[in-house]
Parts: structure tokens; C-alpha cells; sequence
């Protein structure tokens, strides 16, 4: 091909790139995800309520977006349980179904119990000092009285044990499981004396892990999720609005 018809042919090629940019599809893309992420997390902290309406309109004009990134987000998220679609009511945050609770909880306890075994047999020096310097910011959090930062730091308890033990995709799996029981975690949190437990029990973890005690680990892991099963019904009882108890 000539010098010239090849220089050509690139300029049209650089055009068609552009004119594709400012159609906006790439950035339509990124707003429907930045969208999914800030509302799935508005969902799952509990600062949008069970039962709360949703309005599409709204979170356009807030993201200053068309309708048509904001309607893929609110789809994955009804997908995922966490909004309910009515045709002729409207968009509403759906309440934690009770039902689906204990379910999760036992296959994030199987997993975690595995992964702390692990953990246990197989970490660093400098793994044990990342986890205790983790455990240290919960402490802090919870003498602030600063809930949003303990929870953060729970989460990363948890994934740090699954990254030690060697299997971080583990922790990505349950994440997927545990959406349901992460709402439900929320509201067990300012129950009086349960971030003192909380920390209690990942102290016996911990410690489990820095003596290389595998069975140790495995039976306190257990025992720290076991009360996530045994909490729902008081829980429940305590924010009666916030749980859907349909089979």
C-alpha cells in the first residue's frame, strides 16, 4: 500500500476511535459501573433502608448520566437480591430475607474454617505482623466508637487470613455468598457488646495462627461464625422491618 494511502487509512482509523469516545459508550460503560459499585455499597452499609425507594431518575441527575447506565446498574443489583423491581411501583431496596441467611452463613463458616487452618500451618513472620497490626485498628476503631472503620477492618481480617492461607480467591467467593449476611452483620454490630466479642474472638484467631496451631485456628474461625447463625433471630426481633420472612 502506498506511504500515503497507509497514512490515510490510520487517520480514518484514529476517526472512527474518536467518533466512538464521544458516542459515549465507553463512558456510558464506566458510569454503570461506578454506579453499581457506590449503589451496591450504599445497599449493603445499610445507608439506603430495606423497603426504601429507589429513584432512577434521581441517580441520574446526581451522576449527570442518562437513564441507561443507571437502569444496567439497578439490573445487576436486582439480580443480585439487593433492589426489587415493579413495573407499575417503582424500584424499592429489598429487606434481608431471612431464609437465606443461615445458608450462607454455613458456607462462608466451611470456607473461613479452612482457610484459617491453613493460615495457621503456613504464615510469615511478617503475615502474623500484618494481621496484628489489623486487629490493632479494630481496637482503635472500636474505642473511637467509629463502626464504619471496625467494619472495614473486620473485612480485611478475614481477607488477609485467606490471602496467607493462599487461596484469596476463596475470600472473593465469599464475598458473592455473603451479601445478605453482611446487611444482617450490620445491624448485630451496635448491639451492646458485640464489637468487644467480635474482637475477642478474632484475638483467639490470631493467636491460633502465630503459635502455627492449625486446629486451633479452625475451631476459633468456627466459633466466630457460629455466632452469626445463633444472633439472627434476636437480631430479627431488634429491626423487624428490615427482614423479609417469606419462605
Amino acid at each position: 500500500m502506498p506511504a500515503r494511502a497507509s497514512k490515510k487509512t490510520d487517520r480514518k482509523v484514529r476517526r472512527i476511535a474518536a467518533g466512538t469516545r464521544r458516542s459515549g459508550r465507553p463512558r456510558a460503560a464506566t458510569a454503570a459501573s461506578r454506579i453499581y459499585s457506590d449503589l451496591r455499597g450504599e445497599l449493603v452499609s445499610l445507608q439506603r433502608r430495606p423497603g426504601e425507594a429507589v429513584s432512577e431518575a434521581q441517580i441520574a441527575l446526581s451522576y449527570g448520566v442518562s437513564r441507561t447506565p443507571v437502569r444496567e446498574a439497578i439490573l445487576k443489583l436486582s439480580d443480585e437480591g439487593l433492589l426489587e423491581i415493579y413495573p407499575q411501583s417503582g424500584i424499592f431496596v429489598s429487606r434481608i430475607p431471612v431464609a437465606a441467611l443461615p445458608e450462607a452463613i454455613i458456607i462462608r463458616k466451611a470456607l473461613e474454617e479452612t482457610t484459617a487452618r491453613l493460615a495457621a500451618e503456613r504464615a510469615t513472620s511478617s503475615q502474623k505482623l500484618a494481621l496484628r497490626s489489623i486487629l490493632e485498628r479494630q481496637r482503635e476503631a472500636s474505642a473511637a466508637g467509629d463502626s464504619e472503620t471496625f467494619h472495614r477492618a473486620d473485612e480485611t481480617f478475614h481477607a488477609t487470613v485467606a490471602d496467607v492461607a493462599g487461596y484469596p480467591g476463596i475470600w472473593k467467593y465469599i464475598q458473592q455468598v455473603k451479601v445478605h449476611v453482611d446487611r444482617y452483620r450490620r445491624l448485630t454490630l451496635p448491639q451492646r457488646g458485640r464489637i468487644a466479642t467480635v474482637i475477642v474472638e478474632h484475638e483467639a484467631i490470631l493467636t491460633a495462627i502465630e503459635a502455627h496451631d492449625a486446629e486451633g485456628a479452625r475451631r476459633a474461625m468456627e466459633i466466630h461464625l457460629e455466632s452469626l447463625l445463633e444472633n439472627i433471630s434476636a437480631t430479627q426481633h431488634i429491626n423487624p422491618e428490615y427482614f423479609d420472612e417469606r419462605p
